[in-house]
């Protein structure tokens, strides 16, 4: 196994050639203990589910790192085992890495977040707080809210009389939905970047309303005092065909501002078929549009997300940059932040030619090697109502909180060595996850701790939630500390309000962070 120390990966980022830098922590861990700002967090636990989407070119040059645990070594012999080429280990891990003076973040989507609030810093779209606008409100001000973040997380809380719309979207729906250029508009999330990004997106495609983010989102919402709405699900409609005249000219305005540059077809081909060079084919529209259609071998990555979390989508630097809709309106905003982001080479292909339909297939990493054996919802039922099998779930701290077969423990797939011994002795151990697959490949890791059969209920927690059985929510019986995640604020059970006021400071002050690293690569366009 090749290792490489701090200094030859400093000249590794500076050196022009691809790199992909993955940090193997879980995530709770990689956000809490510090990461290097240039870097992808692929937990252990799901590396052969992520990493063929996120470095889809065998040949790429990889440095794997951790904080020293030895994480690192375990997921470089999966990728080379799995056919990439290329593959080195941070000795001493993120500890290393500053003893030479390089700078550690917390938190997570680093880069996506200082690009926030370094678009607010120069471009200083207008701002309303929470005070301000529940003013607003009681005044019957001619206004309209939207919440640019995917419709699962506006579901859970959201302003009242708020619409969803993800930041992507705006300049595609809000022309056709707002009747009166008069009307103003507020655009919020969670926190502060979509927030920010979303209102500057319609301001450079020129959008006539007067636009304004809301500061500090939902938590700055909360923190004034004010109740939040939960379960929401009304949404800013899809535009008529006949209402996407502005938009598409608003898109052909911003591609010549930042220079965005449009691809046919043909030229897709050859760049699909260059491969001396990483290509990412994103289709950033939303989830049920890519479903019904996309270009063939496109991975979803909605272009509000994409921004927001670049890094989950976007390992490999250079690289070259497809995104993908069908009039390119979308694909052509998205990319204006990509570009502004550091990424050199952008492109928007729109194309009617999609004829691929259903989500992303989820392609394991080769040598990966599933649990075949299983069970169905009925056989689970029976099983569990004679006492004669332990449920062990593998889905999300956060998902196991909020909803688990009843009985059942939590474990991590990454620390399951030390975890599992901690799950009450049975005649049969059956796994489950969110995920079928991450169930599957946990088992299999079982076979080696233990002599307990094991199998995985098919189709995992959807199937059977599908079949309408009972859940039990809590976070009892979890066999080690929920380090899986990094908690959102409204997600803690206990000091919310001291936690979003540490998040809210903690993003105003990236900025100042990452100005003076020397990956930083953020670049304005007149």
């Amino acid at each position: 196994m090749n290792k490489i120390n701090a200094r030859q990966l400093r000249e590794g980022y500076d050196d022009g050639r691809e790199l992909a830098v993955l940090d193997v922590r879980e995530e709770g861990v990689y956000s809490r203990d510090g990461h290097l700002l240039r870097v992808s967090n692929v937990p252990l636990s799901v590396l052969e589910l992520r990493v063929r989407a996120l470095l889809p070119r065998p040949a790429t040059r990889i440095v794997v790192c951790d904080g020293g645990e030895g994480l690192a070594e375990a997921a470089a012999r999966k990728l080379i085992a799995g056919g990439y080429s290329d593959v080195s280990v941070l000795e001493g891990g993120t500890p290393a890495w500053q003893e030479i003076g390089g700078r550690l973040y917390t938190g997570v989507y680093v880069p996506s977040k200082a690009f926030g609030e370094y678009i607010q810093h120069e471009d200083a779209p207008r701002e309303v707080t929470a005070s301000e606008l529940n003013d607003w409100m009681k005044a019957g001000k001619d206004m309209v809210v939207v919440d640019s973040r995917p419709l699962a997380e506006f579901h859970r809380n959201s302003i009242p009389g708020a619409y969803d719309c993800p930041s992507a979207e705006l300049p595609y729906r809000m022309p056709e939905f707002l009747r009166s250029p008069e009307t103003t508009v507020v655009v919020n999330c969670g926190g502060r970047t979509r927030s920010i990004i979303g209102a500057q997106v319609l301001i450079n495609a020129g959008f006539p309303n007067p636009v304004y983010a809301l500061r500090d989102g939902t938590q700055g919402w909360k923190l004034a005092g004010f109740q939040l709405n939960h379960g929401r699900t009304e949404a800013v409609p899809l535009p008529s065909q006949q209402g996407l005249g502005w938009s598409q000219q608003a898109a052909q305005r911003v591609a010549r501002r930042f220079g965005i540059r449009s691809i046919d077809t043909a030229r897709l081909q050859q760049l699909r078929a260059d491969t001396m060079r990483t290509l990412y084919l994103l289709d950033v529209r939303n989830p049920e549009e890519f479903e019904h259609g996309h270009v063939p071998g496109a991975q979803s990555a909605p272009g509000g997300q994409l921004v927001q979390a670049t890094d989950t989508f976007i390992a490999v630097r250079p690289s070259t940059i497809v995104l993908c809709d069908n009039d390119g309106i979308r694909a052509t905003m998205t990319a204006a932040w990509l570009v502004q982001m550091g990424h050199d080479e952008v492109y928007v292909h729109a194309s009617d030619v999609q004829t691929e339909r259903g989500a992303s297939p989820q392609i394991l990493l080769d040598g990966a090697r599933p649990c075949s054996a299983s069970v169905t919802v009925a056989e689970l039922k029976a099983l569990l109502a004679e006492g004669n099998a332990q449920v062990v779930d593998f889905a999300t701290s956060l998902q196991y909180r909020e909803g688990h077969i009843p009985g059942a423990w939590h474990a991590i797939r990454s620390r399951l060595a030390a975890q599992l011994p901690k799950v009450p002795a049975t005649s049969l151990l059956i796994f489950t996850a969110a995920e079928e697959a991450l169930a599957r490949l946990a088992a299999t890791d079982a076979a080696a701790l233990t002599s307990t059969p094991v199998k995985v209920l098919s189709g995992g927690n959807a199937t059977w939630i599908a079949a309408g059985a009972a859940l039990e929510t809590g976070d009892e019986r979890m066999t080690g500390a929920a380090e899986d995640l990094s908690y959102r604020a409204l997600d803690r059970k206990e000091n919310v309000e001291q936690a979003m006021r540490e998040y809210l400071s903690w993003e105003v002050e990236l900025l100042n962070a990452v100005s003076s690293d020397p990956d930083f690569g953020f670049r304005r366009f007149p």
